[in-house]
């Protein structure tokens, strides 16, 4: 049985309103033309970096102004946080993913205090081009990138493997909804604030979500976007966490801070 989560058959699991909603005009303008992804390059979206065991922090530790860059691209790199509980045990990790003609140090820079406040560690990664492959084409160069970003956190930050999460905004927000999907037996937790869709993949594990949407979001309504895909996602036995906001396309502090929050207690552990 093909147990793909295609563009297609999500819009028939949503009531036969996906497709026509998510893909309709209100959306172009972030989806702009998505190619048929079963010709995508070769890849699949799947990351194979995991945890490891037997790894002490050695990573830069606390909340700084300037956050510490990988060192993975002179380009486009990759930003990493990291809480100094750290230095004594396993801490969650959160892959934060910006919105279109963003990058990693400019999110981080706007949720860093409410992952301070949480204790959790965030990766955040520039998408190699304007905006992340899928959302225009396919999985390709920044499933690549993630994957060689992820493997170098894991070799420095003794990271919690059941609290592994992948999150974002707006395009970020469809990124790690859809790449979540595929690696759910990696990301035990997918947070997403105001995406737009999902994009095919074939989804493993069976992680939970925490979504928020602006009721007058200008940019991804949310009629035509939240609001379908939160019952697609609950029809297909996911546990989805839903916070609509008055506002507009934006994360309001209330909210980050309930999203991290979420990311480091909801596998019912005390919090830390």
């Amino acid at each position: 049985m093909n147990t793909s989560i295609t563009r297609r058959r999500f819009g028939v699991l949503a009531g036969g309103g996906f497709m026509s909603a998510v893909f309709g005009a209100a959306c172009d303008g972030i989806a702009h033309r998505l190619d048929d992804l079963s010709a995508a390059a070769g890849n699949d979206g799947r990351l194979t970096a995991r945890p490891r065991n037997d790894v002490k922090t050695t990573a830069k530790v606390g909340a700084v102004r300037e956050p510490p860059q990988l060192g993975l691209d002179r380009g486009r790199d990759a930003v990493l946080q990291v809480p100094e509980k750290a230095l004594d045990t396993p801490v969650p990790l959160l892959v934060l993913l910006h919105g279109a003609g963003g990058s990693g140090e400019r999110i981080l820079r706007r949720l860093g205090a409410a992952a301070d406040e949480a204790g959790v560690a965030i990766l955040a990664p520039d998408s190699r081009d304007s905006s992340w492959d899928a959302i225009r084409g396919g999985f390709g160069r920044d499933v690549v990138f993630l994957d060689r970003a992820l493997d170098r956190v894991f070799g420095t930050v003794s990271v919690d493997p059941e609290r592994v999460a992948v999150g974002g905004f707006s395009d970020g927000a469809t990124y790690a909804l859809s790449l979540g999907l595929i690696n759910g037996d990696l990301f035990r937790r997918i947070v997403a604030f105001s995406p737009g869709f999902i994009v095919d993949g074939v989804p493993h594990g069976k992680p939970k979500f925490f979504i928020s949407h602006g009721d007058a979001d200008q940019i991804l309504p949310i009629d035509q976007c939240s609001r379908v895909i939160v019952p697609a996602l609950r029809r297909r036995g996911y546990d989805v966490t839903f916070r609509e906001f008055e506002g507009r396309h934006e994360i309001p502090p209330a909210i980050a801070r309930e999203g991290l929050a979420w990311v480091v207690n909801e596998t019912g552990r005390a919090p830390v």
